[in-house]
């Protein structure tokens, strides 16, 4: 079977990867609307959790970054300790598509057969296209988390924070958010300063908070005289963010541990103030219950005092996103089950490669292969380069990866 290389998703982590492969020379199409997500499922207002120095795009010279960016159009910056606007994330990121990948086809691919040897791709508007490999890099898209107790809930009552582009609809209502980490913080502070009333429910005991770069947190000098890496500073994630290569052949258990425990739920330095004192957060409330209740959704919850109930007009899930393969409702069914899955992520070769010849898998699905900066923007400096490697010797003939 005949066919380019496809890349599915035009976010960080496929925009990265097709300045590579452009850079290389290697033949391809990438499909999606640039910057989706980042456009359609972030409120505007929001700020990213990682610090300026943690949220560029990767490129293959290296010239395309945030920090250039902000320069050259007038935004502040700081490498640490200036919080990055999501509409500056935006504007860079669409920045760096027109210099870089002005060959992005805004088009979504909502199929993904087996097809011979390749694939059969289906577009939104009917149309088929044959690739030999395709790149799935489509990021949070499916698999948003939402507990089972949630899901009985009518349509409106219930949502996800990936759900909301702003939050001005739920003005004046009484608003339960569950989570500890960013996106329900954040998400608690916007329903706030929007007019709503929020209250945070955390299963835990505490709530975590990053600590300030002044305050010796991110980016300060070290006793230990190392470099903070993109991801913070501290001996752990400097091994960790310079071993990267070497992540996936560790055993499988010690690598789910670490994706799971590193970097966990906290909220941003920056937004604590916004939260604590402010919004009620009540900690280790367990949700033990939930149903529909006068127009509204009555919560069930056990916790340190005893069970109680809660009386709201909506729920909010900032419970993150678990990774699923079975949720990747573009992969045919029988695609999605010749894929080998650890507790629902694909198991990768050290190139990215899954089961299935041809198929790979980029961004927050690789997490569990290739470590927890695949969640983040600054992952693309390790998927992108070597990725495209890996595409450019099979093109060549030169062969793969070998297996994690």
């Amino acid at each position: 079977m005949s066919g380019p290389l496809v890349i599915v998703g035009a976010g960080p982590y496929g925009l990265s990867l097709s300045a590579h492969l452009a850079a290389r020379g290697v033949e391809h199409r990438i499909f999606g609307s640039p910057l989706g997500s980042w456009e359609h499922s972030m409120p505007d207002g929001m700020f990213l959790k990682s610090e300026g120095m943690a949220s560029s795009i990767d490129d293959p010279d290296g010239r395309w970054s945030l920090k250039r960016f902000c320069q050259a159009e007038g935004h502040p910056y700081s490498d640490a300790g200036l919080p990055v606007a999501i509409e500056t994330f935006r504007a860079y990121g669409h920045w760096f598509q027109e210099s870089l990948v002005p060959h992005v086809e805004d088009e979504q691919v909502v199929g993904v057969s087996r097809d011979g040897d390749g694939f059969a791709l289906e577009l939104a508007s009917g149309a088929r296209i044959a690739a030999r490999r395709v790149v799935l890099a489509t990021g949070l898209t499916g698999f948003a988390y939402v507990p089972a107790a949630l899901r009985s809930l009518p349509p409106g009552r219930v949502s996800h924070t990936s759900e909301h582009a702003d939050f001005t609809g739920l003005h004046g209502r009484r608003v339960a958010v569950l989570g500890a980490g960013q996106s329900a913080l954040e998400a608690a502070a916007l329903l706030r300063e929007n007019g709503a009333e929020p209250q945070v429910l955390v299963r835990s005991a505490r709530v975590g908070w990053n600590p300030d770069p002044a305050e010796g947190g991110y980016g300060a000098a070290r006793p230990w005289d190392l470099r903070p890496t993109p991801l913070g500073g501290g001996w752990r994630l400097w091994v960790y963010w310079h071993s990267m290569g070497g992540y996936s052949v560790l055993p499988d258990r010690f690598r789910e541990r670490h994706v799971r425990r590193t970097l966990g739920p906290s909220g941003a330095w920056w937004l604590r103030p916004r939260v604590a004192d402010v919004v009620p957060v009540h900690v280790g409330e367990r949700l033990v219950d939930v149903a529909a209740d006068d127009g509204g959704v009555a919560l069930h919850l056990a916790g340190a005092d005893g069970p109680r109930k809660l009386l709201v007009d909506h729920v909010i899930a900032g419970t993150g996103y678990r990774v699923d393969v079975e949720r990747l409702e573009l992969l045919s069914p029988t695609l999605r089950e010749a894929v080998n899955t650890r507790a629902g992520s694909p198991v990768l070769s050290r190139s990215f490669e899954s089961s299935v010849p041809g198929l790979y898998f980029t961004g927050l699905a690789a997490a569990r292969t290739f470590g927890p900066a695949m969640r983040f923007v600054c992952g693309t400096q390790f998927a992108g380069p070597r990725l495209a490697r890996h595409l450019a010797g099979a093109a060549s003939g030169r062969g793969g990866g070998a297996a994690a």
